[in-house]
């Protein structure tokens, strides 16, 4: 390896070399504290001195080549490749240093200096009839641009993206600095001098071979990137740079990520992290390797046996066209219809409304390199997690560790098999939970022995959902509107618009009695799920002592369900009678409600949960 470390002043940093932005470099991410500190660390030195010597009223140029000290900025990192060189590391200081220069060639107008000429010497060239800025931001021209030609910040092009944002409001806070600090044209022009003759960096040039590798140990002892960003470097470094652009190469990975990281910052390496545990995990505690460095992980030898990524051009370029376009395309669709109601993945969803992440392992998982049964295998993948995680909860048999566990061995049991294997093997570890947490041999997916007491085992969140559900079923199935919104019956608590759960048999003497005095009997059988329902605002959750009656009134024009303990309702939808025939419900209202009310009702909901998730 051979490192080649370069002492130089800004004078000569910025003299006739032109510095492109590396692949391996982030956006132009610095905001206003780091812009801001460097601007305090580079006059701290310079007002200790020029406080001293002003008075003297020396020449600038002599007084700072004379009496200042040199001032160490950092590191900067450079490769060269086909003559351009290449900066892998310290761009964000380097574009800060370019605006400030741009900002004291504004000054040196405003103050007729004669040192503009050098200034605009150090911040671009010309290339025959073009100028050609040192910090080359190619993308981001028309802004470094609209900066230079002294452009109000509005009336400036951003539509290049972050970058070009950042500069623009860093560029904000350097005028309003330096205006500040040189209030005068021999303050500003002994600055000059200082700025450029004696702040100097240390730039590193090294080979293209050692570049990733250099780039990774900086960041790893500075400030870090993103695991996403450095496997960037890993990858895209073993590709020749022309073949980078003419290959498209690097578009492609710039174009998934702005992609993926739409959903939320760094989102990437979640899409990272799901596809190495779908591919490459046996067990949750195996998966668990890459949940941190997993950039690292993928070079180790025994990942490079599958992902044969170490030391290979071709292979980088045959994963970044394969496996990655794919299943980050099957991420992308995963996660659109993840956060919002799309009637053709209606199941991701439902995952969504109960915080599940688990189709993103277990689709990609499924799905095999440009699967042509895509989606149906995520319809069915999204069905059976529901179905799966809902028969747990119903039954008593969920455990959050266990689930967890269990979603490796299914992704084993389905890793890219067809459709029609997927039930056998959910319904292997539904089975083993239910029979485990019953103590029993054997158990099936749904059994109304483990279904008799479920209510007050239930979080609120799981209730609302499972009555948004009973809801959707009941107006799917009698042509009626939803009366809400799934999302807005799952998630809205507030008092006036969120749904809450409330009991049919409020705490009185009265029901009390019905079974037979005994609290503990009657908290609980008042809390089974036949014995709840669901209402918007808490305004209409009635006081402790209203009795069932007047209850009945408030349940008109509520949810469906609510609605079936009403005779009135029955006549109204003439769909209900088809309804009860075609599932064999005991679907009826109540004009009373005491235990044996509150059972058959709770039965009822068992034959619809054997209907929703059957």
């Amino acid at each position: 390896m051979d490192i080649s470390p370069d002492k130089q002043n800004i004078d000569r940093v910025f003299s006739n070399t032109t510095y492109y932005i590396d692949f391996y470099q982030r956006d132009y991410r610095w905001t206003a504290e780091p812009v801001s500190r460097l601007l305090d660390d580079v006059f701290h030195k310079f007002d200790e001195h020029y406080q001293r010597l002003k008075e003297k009223d020396l020449d600038p140029k002599l007084e700072t080549v004379a009496r200042y000290p040199w001032y160490y900025l950092n590191t900067y990192v450079t490769n060269v490749v086909d003559g351009r060189v290449f900066v892998v590391d310290g761009q964000q200081r380097l574009t800060t240093l370019s605006l400030i220069l741009i900002k004291l060639r504004h000054l040196g107008r405003n103050f007729d200096s004669k040192l503009v000429p050098w200034i605009e010497s150090k911040i671009s060239g010309h290339s025959g009839f073009e100028q050609e800025f040192w910090m080359n931001h190619i993308g981001h021209k028309p802004a470094q641009q609209g900066l230079f030609d002294g452009k109000e910040s509005k009336a400036i092009d951003v539509s290049s993206g972050i970058t070009a944002e950042n500069m623009i409001r860093n560029y904000q806070t350097i005028s309003a600095y330096l205006e500040a600090k040189l209030v005068n044209k021999h303050g500003f022009e002994t600055f000059v001098f200082y700025f450029l003759n004696r702040l100097v960096l240390i730039n590193l040039n090294v080979e293209q071979t050692d570049v990733s590798m250099v780039f990774e140990v900086i960041n790893d002892r500075g400030v870090r990137l993103r695991p996403y960003e450095i496997l960037k470097g890993k990858l895209l470094g073993q590709i020749d740079k022309n073949e980078l652009d003419e290959g498209g190469y690097n578009g492609l990975w710039e174009q998934r990520a702005a992609a993926i990281n739409a959903f939320r910052e760094d989102e990437l390496d979640a899409f990272f992290r799901f596809y190495l545990k779908s591919k490459f995990a046996k067990t949750r505690k195996d998966g668990q390797r890459f949940d941190g460095d997993y950039h690292r992980e993928m070079f180790m030898p025994g990942m490079d046996s599958g992902l044969g990524l170490l030391h290979s051009p071709t292979n980088v370029k045959v994963f970044l066209r394969g496996p990655f376009l794919y299943y980050s395309s099957l991420y992308i669709k995963l996660r659109t219809a993840y956060e919002a109601d799309q009637k053709p993945l209606r199941a991701v969803y439902y995952n969504a409304m109960l915080d599940l992440d688990a189709p993103f392992l277990l689709a990609t998982a499924a799905c095999s390199l440009n699967d042509s049964a895509e989606e149906e295998k995520i319809k069915t993948i999204a069905y059976e997690i529901d179905r799966y995680f809902s028969l747990l909860q119903l039954q008593n048999a969920y455990d959050s560790n266990d689930f967890a566990d269990s979603l490796y061995l299914i992704a084993e049991d389905i890793r890219e098999q067809p459709v029609d294997a997927f039930r056998a093997a959910f319904d292997k570890q539904l089975k083993a939970m239910i029979a485990a947490r019953r103590n029993v041999q054997d158990a099936e997916p749904l059994s109304y022995a483990a279904f008799k007491q479920t209510g007050i085992n239930l979080n609120t969140r799981f209730k609302r959902y499972f009555f948004a559900r009973i809801d959707e079923f009941l107006a799917e199935n009698m042509s009626l509107q939803p009366k809400h919104p799934l999302a807005d019956l799952v998630t809205k608590t507030g008092t006036k618009s969120g749904f809450h759960v409330e009991h049919i048999l409020a705490r009185n003497t009265e029901n009390l009695a019905l079974f037979s005095g005994d609290e503990i009997l009657f908290e609980q059988e008042r809390n089974r799920l036949g014995g709840i329902l669901l209402l918007k605002g808490k305004d209409n959750i009635s006081s402790n002592d209203e009795i069932y009656a007047d209850k009945l009134k408030t349940y008109a024009n509520t949810l469906y369900w609510n609605e079936t303990l009403r005779a009135d309702s029955y006549k109204s939808k003439l769909d209900i009678a088809a309804f009860k025939k075609r599932f064999d419900l005991d679907l009826k209202p109540y004009d009373t409600f005491g235990p044996d009310e509150l059972e058959a009702r709770h039965a009822l909901l068992f034959d619809l949960v054997g209907h929703i998730w059957s």
